[in-house]
């Protein structure tokens, strides 16, 4: 009982119920109104109903021209047609949407600031093409997309556990002389935050300056709403990113999913890890939780520096200079291939989807096979065609997801997927040990991403993401080891399939999963 009233009055329950009631007077509203003041022209009367066919109409045609993907545009026109007064509010609450001014304004004064700081010379470019000619349109990519530049200068260790991953992360932390950053999308107090926490209140002691920002909506039940004023007091500078608020609003849809560590601006961490405790399996949730992430040392960790401060500026909206946090006595390392490191984000900020594009370069230029890691596959029908069409022209595409799902409406979803797959020569396995969460792709032996993007909508299209291209380095041949154990550690699912009711019921709630 007591764990019902707390529910029931919880932030979550109280911001949930305060939205739906202003989504349902929004709708309501104009019928009530119509009800009583009736539209009039020249005294002839304009049922509402009139006025709305005439919206859908207006709006349908603007949905099939505008530069939606066309998933997109077919969930809105059905919504629209099915329910004329909820697809018009919904639409403009959504769609038409635009981030705050002032966001967009610092957002731009930072871009400003960061420039020169990832300029290319002459010479790299043309080193870069000559070193790895098949992958230098891939990177030239994400230059022009985000302005994030390739490293040589740069080591990579692959982490291959949740629990590695954790102590590779606390000691980089008790050796920081200068900063910390550290940006992730869930913080829930326990093992993995305790010691954290107690690792970053020595460093501030030590007058080592400490940067924390996560997610607000990830993180709502999770920790309290104040929790961040807490952590002010300690002398950390948090924000929340997106406080969430109760007030109806498409931003709210915008979440930060990077989970990033940056210390002294030589030593950086990215992967598909939280701080919670079920990511270093110090409780069990799932079954093993299986999870990866990478840390890199040198150059290219200016560019998580980069991505940090810019998305910090936004949310504390306050512009300041990076110069302090650049490091440029960064030790000469020995050449290990190309690193790339880069962010993704809504369209409004990135105006184009860089992780998708960045996924499909890599599925098409594929030869020889293609691997991939993803707790949810959800893609939309330029990733299916693509990975279909790999396998198709005798790629070993394989794609391992979770045996024990987290969500079981999405599982039941992304399992909808496989005979797609499967009936081109995709070979699908699910991890049996668990949930597996880690998000990768290796491709040939040669080039590999590791971070925080899952091949679904929700990291494809809305979500701030991170991840870190590896090319032709030394630890590909780690992620591929690690590839090679999960396959023998999985099932494969050649020949499930499922019964009708939950490919009916799969199919519907798809129609829509686009504007999730």
């Amino acid at each position: 009982m007591r764990k019902f009233f707390k529910l029931l009055f919880s932030r979550v329950t109280l911001v949930v119920i305060a939205i739906l009631l202003q989504l349902c007077l929004s709708i309501i509203f104009p019928y009530v109104l119509n009800y009583f003041y009736p539209v009039g022209i020249s005294n002839i009367y304009i049922p509402l109903d009139s006025i709305l066919t005439i919206v859908a109409l207006i709006l349908l045609l603007r949905i099939i021209n505008s530069d939606m993907n066309i998933e997109g545009q077919i969930s809105w026109i059905v919504l629209v047609l099915l329910f004329p007064m909820l697809g018009i509010v919904l639409y403009f609450l959504f769609v038409r949407r635009r981030p705050p001014s002032k966001h967009k304004l610092y957002y731009k004064k930072m871009s400003q600031i960061i420039k020169p700081y990832l300029n290319t010379s002459k010479l790299e470019d043309i080193n870069l093409k000559e070193t790895i000619s098949s992958y230098y349109g891939q990177l030239k990519y994400i230059q022009n997309a985000t302005g994030l530049r390739t490293y040589e200068n740069t080591n990579v260790k692959f982490l291959q556990t949740g629990e590695k991953f954790f102590n590779e992360l606390l000691n980089e932390l008790k050796n920081a002389k200068k900063y910390i950053f550290m940006e992730y999308f869930i913080i829930e107090r326990g093992t993995m935050w305790n010691r954290i926490l107690a690792v970053l209140r020595q460093k501030i002691s030590e007058g080592v300056e400490v940067r924390l920002m996560y997610d607000d909506l990830g993180s709502i039940t999770k920790l309290p709403s104040n929790y961040h004023k807490k952590l002010r007091d300690m002398g950390i500078n948090c924000i929340k990113f997106n406080s969430f608020t109760p007030i109806l609003s498409a931003f709210h849809n915008n979440r930060d999913h990077r989970k990033m560590t940056i210390i002294d601006g030589k030593v950086g961490f990215v992967g598909g890890l939280n701080i919670a405790d079920e990511y270093i399996n110090a409780i069990e949730r799932y079954g093993y939780w299986k999870d990866t992430g990478v840390r890199i040392t040198g150059d290219a960790v200016k560019s998580l520096v980069v991505m940090f401060m810019e998305l910090f500026a936004v949310q504390n909206e306050k512009v300041e200079d990076i110069e302090p946090y650049i490091s440029n006595n960064v030790e000469v390392i020995k050449p290990s291939g190309f690193v790339c490191p880069y962010g993704d984000g809504p369209k409004y900020f990135y105006e184009e989807y860089v992780a998708e594009n960045v996924y499909l370069n890599m599925i098409n230029q594929a030869k020889k096979y293609v691997w991939i890691t993803t707790p949810y596959l959800i893609v939309d029908n330029k990733l299916t065609n693509a990975i279909c069409n790999a396998a198709k022209r005798g790629v070993d595409v394989r794609i391992i997801t979770p045996h024990i799902p987290d969500k079981k409406y999405i599982f039941r979803i992304t399992r909808s997927s496989y005979k797609t797959f499967m009936d081109s020569g995709v070979k699908i396995y699910e991890f049996t040990k668990g949930f597996i969460h880690a998000k990768q792709v290796l491709v040939d032996d040669e080039i590999a991403v590791v971070g925080t993007i899952n091949f679904d909508y929700r990291s494809l299209l809305h979500h701030f993401e991170c991840v870190v291209l590896m090319c032709k380095t030394d630890c590909i041949k780690d992620i591929r080891a690690d590839f090679i154990h999960l396959f023998t550690v999985s099932q494969d699912m050649k020949g499930f399939k499922q019964n009708a009711f939950t490919r009916l019921y799969c199919a519907i709630i798809k129609m829509f999963q686009p504007l999730l």
